[in-house]
């Protein structure tokens, strides 16, 4: 048996079980164990020299031999009970799975059964409902039914009590009524094809119709087109008439709105023909006093006659707006030869005035087509410029009544009433920008008479190179100009100012600017080397005078004043007229102008000084090099330029300090213009000799 079994034991060990990793793992994890002889890199050659490290261990080769077997055998217990074990699952798994088969089967026969009792009782609940709903059903029926029969008797009640209350002019009671009368017929709307309710409906029309023709009726004769009007005050049947008009047609409040402004207003008519004096433009006060009295006089009468949300006073007074807008450009055409820019400032003064007092009376809600405009922003700029400091005129806190060159009104952004009388002014608002041509035009001459009578600039003091008075003079009544015209109008006559203005802002660059630069001579031809030697008479070869250069610079600092304000000019422009017309504000040219003005200006300062070097270069080139024999102290010519520079340099300096930019421009032209020429006259100076180059280097 021993030998059976060893011979068995080889086998197996011979017979090597090989198991994938990942079977091997799972092994691992569902059985851990630290034994050597379970781990899958099992080496037999290792463990023996583990269990036998040396010689004299051998001894003991029996016990572990006969250890080893016997753990075999237990092993192979176990094996054969764990086999035994499963030869009677399958049979038991069979069995269940059979088991489980048969309860199914008997579920699914109780789901059935369940499915069919809630189909019977579904049918029994609809059963139940169906009679629950018809009865709902007859509930709602009759009371739609109950509902409109009240409301057939209410409306046939109503009918018969409107038509009675219309004959007896009971408006009082017929406002009220008439207003329940039309609610309650609008529930029958769907019902009209029925006889009876469709002849309902044309009574209560026909009912409305008689109300209106006989309040229109009550308040013709209280109010006639023809004759004075009435002395008693309104009485109380109008007053309810006015209260049965809101329910009516909107036409025939709007028809009694009509009559009554129109008998209102018959007097202004007459009184204010266009034969009569009265109806000039120096007289314009006495038809904003006639209203002001007239809608006292309606407050007093007839201030509660008509209901408040009609806004009565209002509608008279646009109403005598529009009458006087037509009948002051009627009178205007007829009369245009008789009328003066102190008149028209005039009459726009008052009319805005009026207007005003409108906007603080009254809310303009009756205005169907006033515009609303948002409010411009101010932005914060430079304060010695005309144009960024506050208008006047525009607070009209401290402007007096009589100035008649600075009209006083809301602005128009805060104004609904703004240009509904004073819109009719525009036509004739080339009179004043006629006017502000001719002032300008005489400015500009005044401005020429007053620069040759006082001369130019001295210098030396405080005028020197300066900004010219006569430019801030200008731009100051450019805006008083720019302002007094925006209230008049923000349309045409603001882009026909702005061609005035450019106009004169051309004339004045060419006139006082460009027109009183000094004129460049060439008087340096016959400089010698002897003169140039001599600091007078070096300072007598420049071109222009201390005080010609100072003019010059102050014609350049003026320029650049007239650029940067300009510009200030077009953008405020652009602010005041209206949007629609800001591209055709375009000062771009007289910007350019002034630029132009200020580049020869420049151009005259480098030619000036580069002309007073001329004569020194001459001479260097005409010096005879080639016989110098010693290197000696700084040449001449060297002197009379550096003298030149030193005498030109610090007085344009000193004159543009408030303009460094253009000095600067002027520094980099005469370097770009002076050094080719000094190297060109430097190629001339041959034949030269040694001792001439180390001269010339020297200098």
């Amino acid at each position: 048996m021993m030998e059976e079994e060893e011979f068995e034991f080889t086998e197996d060990l011979e017979a090597i079980l090989h198991l994938t990793p990942e079977v091997q793992l799972a092994i691992e994890q569902v059985f851990p164990s630290q034994d050597p002889l379970d781990r899958a890199d099992f080496n037999a050659v290792e463990y023996i020299n583990t269990l036998f490290p040396t010689e004299q261990s051998l001894a003991n080769i029996d016990d572990v031999v006969n250890k080893i077997r016997l753990k075999i055998r237990r092993l192979d217990d176990d094996i054969r009970t764990v086999v035994r074990g499963q030869t009677n699952v399958g049979q038991d798994g069979k069995q269940a799975l059979e088991e489980a088969q048969i309860a199914i089967q008997q579920l699914f026969g109780k789901i059935k059964d369940i499915k069919d009792k809630a189909e019977k009782s579904e049918q029994m609940v609809k059963e139940i409902t169906r009679d629950i709903k018809q009865l709902d059903h007859a509930k709602r029926h009759l009371t739609t039914s109950i509902t409109t029969l009240n409301h057939l008797h209410m409306l046939a009640g109503g009918v018969d009590s409107l038509e009675a209350m219309t004959r007896k002019r009971q408006y009082g009671e017929v406002a009220n009524l008439l207003q329940g009368v039309v609610n309650v017929l609008e529930h029958f709307h769907k019902y009209m094809g029925i006889p009876q309710i469709r002849q309902l409906s044309e009574r209560v029309k026909a009912a409305q119709s008689e109300l209106g023709t006989q309040i229109l009726a009550d308040f013709e004769e209280a109010f006639p087109s023809q004759g004075s009007k009435r002395t008693g005050g309104p009485s109380n049947v109008l007053r309810d008439a006015c209260l049965v008009a809101n329910v009516l047609d909107p036409r025939i409040k709007q028809e009694i709105i009509k009559k009554f402004i129109r008998q209102h207003l018959s007097e202004y008519l007459v009184l204010f023909q266009e034969n009569q004096d009265v109806a000039w433009l120096d007289k314009i006060d006495r038809r904003y006093a006639w209203i002001k009295r007239q809608l006292v006089d309606y407050e007093e009468k007839y201030g509660r006659m008509f209901p408040e949300e009609w806004c009565m006073t209002e509608r008279i007074a646009v109403e005598f707006c529009h009458v006087t807008k037509v009948e002051l450009a009627k009178v205007m055409r007829t009369r245009a030869k008789e009328i003066e820019v102190k008149l028209l400032l005039f009459a726009i003064q008052r009319t805005t005035n009026f207007e005003g007092l409108l906007a603080k009376r009254f809310t303009g809600c009756t205005l169907t087509d006033a515009p609303r405009q948002q409010k411009r922003p101010e932005s914060p700029l430079d304060q010695t410029n005309p144009f960024l400091e506050d208008e006047p005129g525009e607070d009209g806190g401290s402007e007096k009544d009589e100035d008649l060159t600075k009209p006083r009104k809301p602005k128009a952004p805060d104004n609904p009433f703004h240009g509904i009388i004073s819109k009719c002014f525009e036509p004739h608002l080339y009179v004043y920008i006629e006017s502000q041509d001719k002032n300008l035009g005489e400015l500009i001459d005044r401005f020429v008479a007053d620069f040759r009578a006082q001369g130019p600039p001295k210098a030396g003091t405080e005028e020197g190179g300066a900004v010219l008075p006569s430019c801030a003079d200008l731009f100051v009544y450019y805006k008083k100009c720019m302002v007094q015209c925006s209230q008049l109008s923000t349309g045409e006559p603001m882009i026909a100012l702005t061609t005035v203005f450019q106009k004169f802002l051309r004339e004045y660059a060419w006139k006082i600017l460009s027109g009183n630069l000094p004129k460049s001579s060439s008087n340096s031809g016959g400089l010698t080397i002897t003169s140039l030697l001599k600091e007078k008479e070096g300072y007598e070869a420049a071109k222009f005078t201390v005080d010609e250069l100072c003019l010059i610079c102050s014609i350049l600092s003026t320029a650049e004043y007239c650029l940067a304000t300009t510009q200030q000019l077009e953008e405020k422009l652009k602010e005041k007229v209206d949007k629609v017309l800001v591209e055709r504000i375009n000062l771009t040219g007289e910007m350019d102008t002034f630029s132009t003005v200020i580049s020869n200006s420049i151009q005259l300062l480098v030619q000036d000084l580069d002309a007073a070097c001329d004569p020194a270069l001459s001479a260097m080139s005409k010096m005879p090099w080639q016989s110098v024999e010693h290197v000696g102290d700084q040449s001449p010519y060297v002197t009379s330029i550096i003298m030149h520079i030193k005498q030109n340099v610090p007085i344009i300096r000193d004159n543009l300090a408030s303009t460094r930019k253009y000095f600067t421009q002027f520094c980099i032209k005469f370097t770009n213009s002076f050094i080719p020429k000094f190297i060109n006259h430097l190629f001339r100076c041959k034949p030269i000799s040694m001792v001439g180059a180390e001269q010339v280097s020297f200098s």
